[in-house]
């Protein structure tokens, strides 16, 4: 059309002082127009349903669940945390509670990973694996419960998306790693008293890192999964979430789309994660009740006893508390029940672990004194 157009503008150009009719003059353009008309436009005059219609409304495409998760990402929906209680009251004897437990649970556990890295007499496997479960305990309560305070002195916390499931993702991966090196130091224990001769072989340094590194890859691509599912659905903005966290079970049941593929991949992949070292938890401790009702001795039983007895709790405590709540269908939803829960296995487990599994211990013991005696004496001198 450019083409033609200009050719005529070169032959008025030619012509302009020769007189021209106005009807000649509109008559001639409609031609040149006519000539440039694209092949295809008589096929839509000729079929009504190859016509647009500019009229109809564009309609809304529907989105996937990689698509959501990157609208999600520039809308960027808000989530207002109401925290461990509902309202908004200050709590103050809570939060000095909290600030406590969270103290405390910091002090034991840190103290672990410093006695643990520098004596040298705790160079075995179970000591080995302590270390790592005292970090993995120490990041799990720093996930929440700094949050948790805050909630508890300023109520309706906003948190922003990526925020949320961050959260969620390292809360998550930290849960399963503590969960699979609970399992593999109930494997320790287990060889330790039914092979006691053939300990150092079974568990050599190389197994142990092994068994360390598993746990910690399985847990961040069980986290990753779950969050990469979860991030994926549509919430309303701003979404009120009745827990103290940005938990998998609330998510769920803010969600406005159809939460049933996350729901079936958490209940089957999540269900087998956890269970595993549930199962192997609870074959480890089968042996050792088996070897230990061997024993003739009755103190060496009733030590042992003792100590499995404890560990027992702290295991049950948190395989139970996990799975009462993550393996139930939303339906059975109870915001106040999963905030209960998720104070035993998130702030109460991790504190107690340290005191039980390694404070108990007379080698810990002696370790911390060497420690403290090695510190007071440059001071002495």
């Amino acid at each position: 059309m450019r083409m033609h157009l200009s050719s005529r503008s070169g032959t008025s150009g030619q012509e302009g002082d020769q007189p021209t009719d106005g009807a000649d003059s509109v008559e001639a353009w409609h031609a040149a127009l006519q000539d440039t008309e694209p092949a295809h436009a008589e096929a839509y005059r000729k079929v009504p349903e190859l016509r647009p219609a500019p009229h109809l409304p564009p309609q809304r495409p529907r989105l996937s669940g990689r698509s959501m998760a990157l609208a999600n990402l520039t809308t960027a929906p808000e989530f207002l945390l109401l925290g461990l209680v509902d309202g908004t009251d200050i709590h103050p004897l809570l939060f000095l509670l909290f600030l406590g437990v969270y103290l405390l649970n910091a002090l034991g556990n840190l103290a672990m990973v410093v006695v643990v890295r520098s004596d040298g007499a705790l160079r075995s496997p179970m000591y080995y694996f302590l270390g790592h479960l005292s970090l993995v305990d120490v990041c799990f309560t720093t996930v929440t419960v700094p949050r948790l305070l805050a909630g508890l002195l300023h109520p309706r916390q906003a948190v922003s998306f990526q925020g949320c499931f961050s959260q969620m993702y390292f809360f998550v991966a930290l849960g399963i790693t503590e969960s699979y090196l609970l399992a593999a130091m109930s494997y320790d224990r287990a060889v330790a008293i039914c092979r006691p001769l053939h300990y150092c072989a079974v568990m050599t340094p190389r197994r142990c890192a092994a068994l360390v590194t598993t746990s910690w890859a399985v847990a961040h691509l069980h986290s990753l999964l779950h969050t990469l599912l979860i991030s994926a659905l549509s919430y309303p903005c701003p979404a009120p979430v009745r827990h103290f966290f940005c938990d998998m079970t609330v998510m769920l049941s803010l969600a406005t789309s159809n939460t049933a593929t996350a729901e079936a991949a958490i209940f089957s992949e999540g269900l087998a994660v956890v269970l595993t070292p549930l199962l192997l938890v609870s074959l480890s401790y089968a042996r050792i009740l088996v070897a230990v009702l061997g024993v003739r001795a009755a103190g060496g039983r009733r030590r042992a006893f003792a100590t499995c007895g404890a560990h027992l709790v702290v295991v049950s405590l948190f395989f139970g508390s996990v799975l009462s709540v993550y393996f139930r269908p939303s339906s059975a939803y109870s915001a106040l029940y999963d905030r209960l829960a998720s104070v035993v296995y998130a702030v109460l487990t991790p504190t107690l672990n340290p005191f039980i599994y390694s404070l108990r211990n007379k080698e810990v013991k002696g370790a911390l004194k060497r420690g403290l005696r090695w510190r007071a004496a440059p001071q002495e001198v």
